[in-house]
């Protein structure tokens, strides 16, 4: 039999829906309401923090923090899309919607908190330094004023020198930590100051194992929280999954696989909600 021109419109129409209709019987929300997809921040050069790795693959703390939370919100691990965070970078990324949320040794402060909302915090670190193994010319925070110091752009380490640690140390910062390494190696600085966490795992990459140590310094105490747009519903639902993570053991289980190796003594699993001060 031959339709006409409209019996074989009407009936393309009607396919098309009932096509649409049982095509995915999933879950397919997402914090803006789109498609089934999360673009988290994270650091790409911090080892045991957050390091992008040959053929794409994403490791450190606050990877798997992120990916434990992403589980809970409703996600996969491919459901993720991974997206640098640099320091100077992580409020405009939040604030203009190019990310849901950042998990980057993202330190909360309340001028950050002007700009934009945090979640945790999941994670108590400390500013130290690292410098070379055999300098032992700086034993005390004192000591850095006049020597070479080395920071991150945008960081609350390079402000807390600058203002009350060591007026008069002579600093120079740089993208990231990352960058500060090998001036450090080739004695362009004299130590480069972020926390511990971070410089942990510098130290013990392969590279630098025995040619840096960490001052030992508790400078400061640095709150990681996740960083979510001003006024997101996801703060309550990222303070959530984090709660559930450090009550069924993943977070511990997060610290000895990302940390064990570097002998970093961390704090316990902070109350989340709750700012050491």
């Amino acid at each position: 039999m031959k339709l006409s021109k409209a019996s074989a419109a009407t009936a393309l129409v009607l396919s098309l829906t009932v096509a649409a209709c049982g095509s995915d019987g999933g879950d397919s929300s997402s914090p803006d309401g789109g498609d089934k997809k999360l673009t988290v921040g994270i650091k790409f050069d911090q080892p045991g923090i957050g390091l992008k790795t040959e053929g794409d693959k994403y490791t450190g703390f606050d990877v798997d923090v992120a990916t434990y939370v992403a589980r809970q919100l409703g996600y996969k691990p491919g459901d993720i899309e991974w997206k640098q965070a640099k320091n100077v970078d992580r409020e405009a990324l939040l604030q203009r919607g190019d990310v849901d949320f950042i998990a980057a040794s993202y330190s909360i402060t309340p001028e950050r908190e002007k700009k934009i909302d945090f979640a945790g915090p999941y994670l108590l670190a400390h500013q130290d330094i690292l410098i070379r193994a055999d300098d032992n010319s700086i034993t005390k925070p004192a000591d850095l004023n006049n020597k070479k110091l080395c920071s991150a752009k945008n960081s609350t380490s390079a402000q807390n020198v600058k203002a009350t640690l060591a007026p008069q140390a002579q600093l120079k910062e740089y993208a990231g930590p990352a960058e500060c390494l090998t001036s450090l190696e080739n004695k362009e600085v004299d130590a480069l100051t972020s926390d511990d966490a971070v410089l942990a795992g510098f130290a013990a990459q392969p590279e630098y194992r025995g040619k840096l140590k960490l001052g030992g310094f508790k400078l400061s105490n640095e709150n990681y929280g996740i960083g979510v747009p001003k006024g997101s519903e996801l703060k309550a639902r990222i303070d959530a999954a984090l709660k559930k993570m450090v009550a069924d053991g993943s977070w511990e289980e997060a610290v000895k696989k990302n940390f064990g190796p570097t002998n970093y003594k961390n704090e316990p699993a902070p109350t989340i909600g709750v700012i050491v001060s």
